[in-house]
């Protein structure tokens, strides 16, 4: 074979979407490179599943650490990432969010046509199989995305939901509709109580087409380049070599971490750095890997009674019984995920959209669930959601085996010091509204003894984490921006037959979580390369 016209680099949200769309012609030939397996597992079908994926390092999870934070007291943070068809979405929390309009509107002005809250906006609703149907055109009713309300019957979502009103924020009935801010349900990526991951969404029904080759665990290890176009991609089938041709173009769809890796092991990238790292240059492009930023996070817990939580609903044998029920009746608590409520705020008056996101939790959330609290309690996951501070992601070596190095640089900026304080003050004051006194009882983190400015600032440092929303490494940009790796059209600048489509190009955050934006990115990636 002469080489495909469409090589997709990833099968993760982007990977999968992009794949399934190109190969609805059928006289384009589509190969998709995964480095993961298939993900075929129960753990992943099931919803309730998330806890155990997000904490452990594996075949579904490439688990990243960060390097030493310089202002989180230099602490290593651990970073899941997706691994296997699907991606991310295979381990993610299921929340669908798009973000706000301005956001987009933003990029537009940062010189990216196309780009626009309303270009992107019908990009949204063709992926979108929304319970909520099109009658306000703001969504898709007939997408392969699968959306959905929460299930749980659990009262501790509408009390949270009232505790917001009481303590003088908005309520909102649909966090991606007209109003944004406010406290309200989260709309779900499950369908009838399973996962609907961008595998299931796009590419399960595309297998079956001639055209469409999905190869798994291959590991790509470099984009071959020529002369200033892509020509092949190398990747390793254990510890054989393997490489695809490419006739067309090599879509690089890997995520935040590793389409940078892919790039700088590919010799695209600051000349001195790949140097450094035993890689030869084959294109100077010194924005590869800059330009990282991530949502950061704390989470508050309160012991609780009068509720059932996921401890008291998975404790002891009961766990056995809840994945039984599941396998053979698809039924209980397997079929949720306990996180089905929470909000968007302002951290102070005079922005025009919010800088705050609440994750109500029915669990006592610590360190990814790494850490076991044996007792019934809910969480609330606090993270500023339009942060100033910026890091980066670089190549340790030459081995593609090998894990790239991030620099998160979180609260490097005095303002991302500010939000996150008052993302305690805010959870503070809805969590001790009269809604949550039937279920609330004492507070366990940061407790009673964080009080002062300094003391919430310090526990900061010593508690955030990652909620799970790096982007912006591969940075769109327009003409004339250098540290811009990709352009308005996806393509990596400087070079031919090669492209980025995934959250890497995100110039700036999205204010919510990133796994519908970067579907969306896809879908409109398709139509672009289509039309070229």
């Amino acid at each position: 074979m002469a080489g495909y016209d469409y090589v997709v680099v990833g099968g993760g949200s982007a990977g999968c979407a992009l794949a399934a769309r190109l190969s609805e012609d059928p006289a384009a030939s589509v190969c998709l490179l995964e480095a993961g397996g298939a993900n075929k597992e129960m753990l992943v079908r099931m919803p309730a599943g998330v806890g155990t994926l997000i904490k452990a390092k594996g075949k579904h999870n490439w688990g990243f650490w960060t390097e030493p934070e310089p202002h989180l007291d230099n602490r290593r943070l651990w970073w899941p990432r997706g691994r296997g068809l699907g991606g991310s979405s295979a381990i993610n929390g299921m929340i669908y969010m798009r973000g706000h309009p301005q956001d987009y509107d933003e990029w537009r002005q940062f010189g990216l046509a196309g780009w626009s809250w309303d270009d992107v906006l019908p990009y949204f609703r063709r992926l979108e199989g929304h319970h909520r149907g099109p009658s306000d055109g703001l969504h898709g009713a007939d997408g392969p995305l699968k959306i959905s309300a929460g299930e749980s019957d659990s009262p501790f979502h509408d009390a949270l939901v009232e505790a917001g009103r009481q303590a003088g924020y908005p309520v909102t009935t649909d966090f991606n509709g007209a109003v944004m801010e406010g406290f309200g349900h989260y709309d779900l990526t499950i369908a009838d109580g399973r996962r609907w991951s961008a595998a299931a969404a796009y590419l399960h029904p595309a297998l079956g087409r001639a055209n469409l080759t999905v190869i798994t665990n291959a590991r790509t290890t470099r984009v071959v380049i020529e002369h200033g176009r892509a020509i092949a991609v190398d990747y390793l089938v254990g510890n054989r070599p393997a490489r695809v041709e490419v006739a067309g173009e090599a879509l690089l769809c890997a995520g935040a971490v590793q389409s940078p890796q892919i790039l700088q092991l590919s010799g695209v990238g600051d000349p001195a750095r790949l140097r450094d790292s035993g890689v030869r240059a084959v294109h100077d492009l010194p924005g590869v890997g800059e330009n990282l930023q991530d949502h950061l996070d704390v989470i508050m817990n309160w012991r609780c009674h009068g509720l059932t939580t996921a401890y008291s609903a998975t404790k002891g044998l009961r766990q056995l019984k809840v994945g039984l029920e599941y396998l053979l009746r698809g039924s209980g608590y397997g079929r949720q995920q306990f996180l089905e409520s929470g909000a968007f705020l302002c951290s102070r008056a005079g922005l025009s959209r919010p800088d705050v996101q609440i994750h109500g939790v029915l669990a006592i959330m610590r360190d990814h669930g790494k850490v076991q609290v044996k007792q019934d309690g809910f969480s609330f996951h606090l993270c500023q959601l339009r942060p100033e501070s910026r890091g980066r992601v670089t190549i340790a070596s030459n081995d593609p085996l090998a894990d790239p190095l991030i620099f998160a640089n979180y609260l490097s900026q005095p303002e991302d010091v500010r939000v996150m304080r008052e993302c305690v003050k805010i959870g503070r004051e809805v969590a001790a509204q009269a809604a949550l006194d039937p279920y609330r009882d004492a507070e366990l983190a940061p407790g009673a003894e964080v009080r002062s400015d300094a003391e919430i600032d310090a526990w900061v440092r010593r508690t955030a984490e990652t909620i799970y929303h790096p982007v912006g490494t591969c940075k769109m940009g327009a003409d004339g921006d250098r540290m811009a790796v990709v352009d308005a059209q996806l393509k990596v600048r400087g070079l031919e037959r090669l492209r980025v489509v995934d959250a890497s190009v995100m110039p700036t955050l999205v204010g919510s979580n990133t796994n519908a934006p970067t579907i969306m990115i896809a879908e409109k990636a398709a139509d672009m390369i289509r039309a070229a």
